[in-house]
């Protein structure tokens, strides 16, 4: 009785091994890239660290301003990264500005929303949009300093320590579930710049930390925690 369907198939096939023409199979894991929109309204210079720690599996789809002025959209476009930007100030509430920008950023299939420097209290329904998938940089050791003059707030408080937060966007400002904080010395005779140049050496590192434990699903949100699946400890933590 001669053999049908597949393994008849099978027995046709040219010397090649069955193994080297069928390396691929419809339920094996592939790689998936992520795409990342950034958002800036100045240089980005975290924008920048991220797209230069070339980070496996990600692709910066799209670097969005609110200020077509913003030095860092220039310096995405050398890189071959695609940027828009939409004024704040065309709009007649912050509203209507956050519906324009949720339909520029979902043009690009995003991931992972990622603030960069983005000057911009978001409403309640841009947050509940990206809830899981937004992730903001702020520079202080949160809950401790929110908003904004962290730097100069913390010398006039006499901390000893400064740094910064990456955490989860929620409606509530600089409040959401932490992925990482770094942690730098405030020394005698610090300025504010002094301390801001040093916590800023620290967010480039941490941020593609972040975004890159983001895009191998290590990140895992249960409540107002982030657990990391990698190494808490290693990964959640980061001193100058």
């Amino acid at each position: 009785m001669p053999e049908t369907g597949f393994r008849a198939f099978l027995r046709q096939m040219p010397s090649e091994t069955t193994k080297q023409r069928f390396r691929w199979h419809p339920f094996q894991k592939r790689t998936i890239m992520k795409n990342i929109v950034i958002l800036i309204s100045g240089r980005g210079s975290n924008m920048q660290a991220i797209v230069n720690a070339a980070i496996p599996n990600v692709r910066i789809a799209a670097v969005l301003s609110n200020s077509e002025t913003a030095a860092g959209l220039q310096w995405a476009a050398g890189q071959g990264i695609p940027t828009d930007s939409l004024n704040h100030k065309n709009f007649e509430s912050r509203l209507a500005f956050d519906t324009a920008m949720m339909e520029k950023i979902d043009a690009y299939q995003p991931d992972l929303v990622v603030l960069a420097g983005f000057m911009r209290i978001l409403t309640p329904e841009f947050c509940a949009h990206y809830e899981g998938r937004l992730m903001n940089i702020h520079p202080s050791i949160l809950p401790s300093f929110t908003g904004l003059h962290t730097h100069e707030r913390a010398l006039e408080a006499g901390c000893r320590v400064a740094g910064c937060t990456i955490h989860f966007v929620t409606a509530e400002l600089d409040c959401g579930p932490i992925v990482s904080q770094g942690v730098v010395p405030i020394l005698d005779g610090d300025t504010a710049d002094d301390v801001a140049a040093r916590v800023l050496a620290v967010e480039h590192k941490l941020y593609p930390k972040a975004v890159a434990d983001f895009a191998a699903g290590r990140l895992i949100i249960e409540g107002n925690r982030v657990r990391n699946s990698e190494n808490a400890d290693a990964a959640r933590f980061l001193t100058a």
